[in-house]
């Protein structure tokens, strides 16, 4: 194997041969993307990236301890190789014991593909959706409306090897598509977003017909006070605050005393019952359509996860079993403090054990309610109880006597996800959904609707 050589397998192998510490773990990430943007119905812009971030992980060993070193850098060359690895090996030697030290995993078989090419997507992953979105803009500039948005395709292929014999591969697709619609003198807005893996499952027309009917619910405008009413939240809503109850469940805080899944008096809340209704709150790296890493990818130790678990094998886990919290979030450290089982994040986050019931037969069967577009603007007011506080967009609606009534204005909303669960009084149909606030950062969601019947409208909101 040549030194100079520039295949992201060949390169994790060149850095192990380099390493001089007693443990090395090298992730290569080789990321690939391609996007379109759109303003007032006509594309705008439109690109295709590539990248190439390097992590190397050196482990020391000392008579207090092993210690660890992290460094990452991106484009790195094949004469920056060495440097990189003394770097991480010089962080590891001046820091203090790891208190999340572990013995880096091994025994797991290789993937076969691990010596292969990465992934990489193209502006052709846009072949059938750039036309279809095309005619989307005509249907829309004769229906009076103007859509706004963008498209984003990304394939990252992460090579994982360590210095205990791991050799590791997973290739990530993540899509998402995000279009609004505005009424020409902008005073009215709806969205509505898409996860995809590959943009063959998403119709902009379907898209545009759904935002044309909420453009038309919107021409009558409603004045709401704050208060607390029965509000319908759609899975994308759904999606985002149960996301940040997952970030939040974490197995040490928890045992800590620290967040709402503590125990008064000691001891985490695993066994409570969460809701009555039999909701399970699951992930699965090997959901279909939902498919993420199988296996702990680690680029930095934090909280609840650890680099010394790079390579661990990852399975289907329950966060809530039946309305009963059944997991929190753990390394294999934080396993053994709190005695709970080892239970890393999964990237993906699924809501099921609803009635099979569509969001349009939940709004059917509404006497007097709102009915929510999205959230976003999330922040965490009081971990204790996981209040989080946050506003409504583009589009809150009255429901009166089973169908929309007309636009109300939007609110600050305070609710805590856990408390939201308990109080619900039906979910619907789980499909696949995009969170809006996350989308950056978490993708791979399934979720239905909920029927809360007091949600907490805080304050009204001048947003649009």
């Amino acid at each position: 194997m040549s030194p100079r050589t520039n295949k992201p397998h060949e390169i994790v192998e060149r850095a192990l041969a380099l390493s001089r510490a007693d443990g090395c773990v090298v992730i290569a990430d080789e990321q690939s993307t391609a996007n379109l943007r759109w303003a007032g119905n006509a594309l705008t812009t439109n690109g295709v990236t590539r990248g190439r971030t390097l992590t190397v992980i050196a482990t020391v060993d000392g008579k207090e301890g092993t210690a660890s070193g992290v460094v990452s850098r991106s484009a790195v060359t094949p004469d920056e190789l060495e440097p990189l690895v003394r770097a991480a090996e010089a962080a590891a030697r001046g820091a203090q014991p790891a208190e999340d030290a572990r013995p880096l995993v091994s025994g797991v078989p290789e993937s076969p593909d691990f010596t292969d090419a990465p992934a990489e997507t193209s502006s052709a992953v846009f072949a059938d959706f750039a036309p279809a979105l095309g005619e989307a803009f005509a249907r829309a500039r004769a229906g009076g409306r103007e859509l706004y948005g963008f498209a984003n395709h990304e394939l990252v292929s992460s090579y994982l090897g360590t210095s205990t014999g791991l050799r590791l591969r997973h290739d990530q697709p993540n899509g998402t598509l995000e279009l609004n619609a505005k009424s020409p003198d902008r005073t009215r807005s709806a969205w509505a977003g898409r996860s995809t893996r590959d943009f063959k499952d998403v119709d902009p027309a379907a898209l545009d017909a759904e935002l044309a009917v909420r453009l038309g619910w919107a021409e009558r405008r409603i004045a709401l006070p704050a208060g607390r009413y029965e509000t319908l939240l759609p899975p994308t809503a759904v999606a985002d605050l149960l996301i940040y109850q997952m970030w939040s469940a974490s197995g040490r805080d928890a045992a800590e005393g620290r967040t709402v899944f503590s125990k008064p008096g000691g001891g985490t809340r695993v066994g409570d019952k969460l809701t009555d209704l039999p909701l399970t709150l699951r992930s699965d790296p090997n959901a279909p359509g939902l498919e993420s890493a199988p296996f702990v990818l680690a680029h930095s130790s934090g909280g609840d996860q650890s680099v010394f678990d790079n390579g661990l094998p990852l399975t289907a886990t329950d966060w809530v079993r039946e309305g009963e919290l059944s997991n929190l979030l753990t390394s294999r450290h934080s396993a053994g403090l709190t005695g709970l089982p080892v239970a890393p994040g999964i990237d993906n986050l699924i809501l099921d054990g609803g009635e099979d019931r569509s969001l349009e037969e939940m709004v059917a069967n509404t006497e007097r309610g709102l009915l929510l577009t999205c959230l976003w603007y999330i922040r965490e007011v009081d971990p204790a109880t996981l209040l989080l506080t946050g506003l409504t967009r583009d589009g809150v609606y009255l429901v009166e006597n089973g169908e929309v009534s007309g636009e109300v204005n939007n609110f600050r909303f305070n609710e805590s996800p856990v408390d939201l669960l308990g109080r619900a009084a039906e979910a619907g149909r789980t499909e696949k959904t995009l969170p809006r606030e996350w989308s950056d950062w978490f993708t791979r969601a399934a979720m239905p609707a909920l029927r809360v019947p007091d949600f907490n409208m805080s304050s009204v909101s001048q947003g649009v």
